[in-house]
């Protein structure tokens, strides 16, 4: 975009951002595609960081993520580099050939193995990233590198959102706090797998990496898999965990059952919590948004058959126009359900919104009275609540309401 976007009005403010000992980071203008902003972020590792990660499954996925995913086995990180306004994708040789010479120049700065830095891009599709204006930047933003860097980094991975995203949260872990921090960047083109979107996170755990791809690919699952704008799957998300070790807590095996091994619990309920408020902070910012839409879906067959319901309704254009409308039409709700294919049966399905139960067992509830839906569909934050009646299986899913901003934000994306 050649201009500012109005920050989001579900934006948050940043929270207090603390350090990860082991972690130098910092941000750059290289000049990429914006002008008067940073655009490039480099990260560096202490020795012995491990890494775990998951990437977008799209089929068209950009040469960064080919990168990433051909370094990620080897599970130790050195570097990182990220730059925002083009995102390397579709353009063939030269997209490698920039990704080795980036990885090359990363490597040489930070003392460590070219298949240690992980390299990630986002911004226009299609477009040959001059790799010279990355690698030309790169030295100076090494020696500007700081523990606390973190509000930096968050700035220049932004595209289309309209404010950075960070999360914190400390836990307990074989005798050690250890402090688990994240950024991200999401906007537009936001639906699983993941949502489009970037995001790093790194602590100072001293985790084994089968270990923390375990717990990372898990809480995905949970969390930024969870969430849409748009139902549009980027070719460039990924999520990265890095994990320095600098506290020094008791050694976890590689082989620990990382989603039973009650030792990992703290911890695995820290990390859930920084993707799932980053998660959160993605949907605040959905291209055009003004409303928060909560989709809870209960009485499935199955949890998957449960997810597969919400994010349909997370998805519908026309049940997102009607809460970007105000209009508490929840026949928008029960077409919806009726159309993903997922076993349902209108003569036990109940659907509720702002806490209000509108219909149960296949028509409107007697006495129905929509003053408190109106009310409540005039706040930004709304409440769905479907109930299948068919069983057992449950999810709750996140998305944002359809405005026009959302057509005047990508019908001028690449001006």
């Amino acid at each position: 975009m050649a201009h500012a976007l109005p920050i989001s009005p579900l934006a948050r403010p940043l929270p207090e951002l603390g350090v990860i000992r082991g972690v130098r980071l910092g941000a750059a203008a290289a000049g990429i595609r914006y002008k008067g902003r940073t655009d490039l972020v480099l990260a560096e590792f202490a020795a012995g960081t491990t890494v775990a990660g998951v990437f977008t499954k799209s089929k068209c996925p950009g040469a960064p993520v080919d990168w990433c995913r051909a370094v990620l086995p080897h599970g130790q990180a050195g570097a990182l580099v990220v730059n925002a306004g083009n995102a390397n994708v579709f353009t063939g040789k030269a997209g490698r050939d920039t990704c080795q010479a980036t990885a090359e120049a990363a490597a040489k700065l930070a003392g460590c193995p070219l298949d240690a830095v992980y390299l990630a891009s986002t911004g226009v599709i299609g477009e040959i990233l001059p790799h010279e204006r990355i690698t030309a930047a790169l030295p100076t933003l090494h020696s500007s590198l700081t523990e606390d860097g973190w509000e930096a980094a968050a700035r220049g991975i932004m595209t289309t959102d309209t404010f950075p995203k960070a999360a914190i949260r400390t836990a307990t872990l074989n005798g050690a706090t250890v402090t688990i921090q994240g950024i991200a960047k999401g906007s537009g083109m936001v639906a699983p797998d993941m949502a489009t979107m970037l995001s790093f996170v790194a602590t100072d755990a001293a985790l084994p990496a089968p270990v923390l791809q375990a717990l990372l690919a898990a809480e995905v699952k949970t969390t930024f898999n969870c969430i849409t704008v748009d139902s549009d799957t980027s070719t460039s998300d990924m999520v990265l965990l890095f994990a320095t070790g600098a506290a020094n807590n008791g050694p976890v095996a590689a082989e620990t059952d990382a989603l039973t091994d009650p030792t990992l619990g703290a911890f695995r309920a820290a990390l859930h919590a920084v993707l799932h408020e980053l998660a959160q902070l993605v949907i605040r910012d959905g291209e055009g948004a003004t409303k928060l839409m909560s989709i809870q879906v209960s009485g499935a067959v199955s949890d998957l058959s449960a997810w597969r319901v919400a994010m349909a309704i997370g998805n519908s254009p026309l049940v997102k126009t009607a809460i970007a409308g105000e209009d508490a039409n929840w026949g928008r709700i029960v077409m919806a359900v009726g159309k993903c294919g997922e076993p349902a049966d209108r003569d036990t399905l109940s659907v509720s919104i702002g806490g209000v139960c509108i219909a149960r067992n296949g028509t409107v509830v007697p006495g129905y009275d929509e003053t408190p839906v109106v009310a409540h569909m005039k706040g930004q934050e709304i409440d769905i609540a479907v109930d299948l009646g068919q069983g057992a299986g449950a999810a709750q899913a996140w998305s944002c309401d359809l405005t026009h901003g959302y057509i005047d934000i990508n019908g001028s994306y690449r001006s």
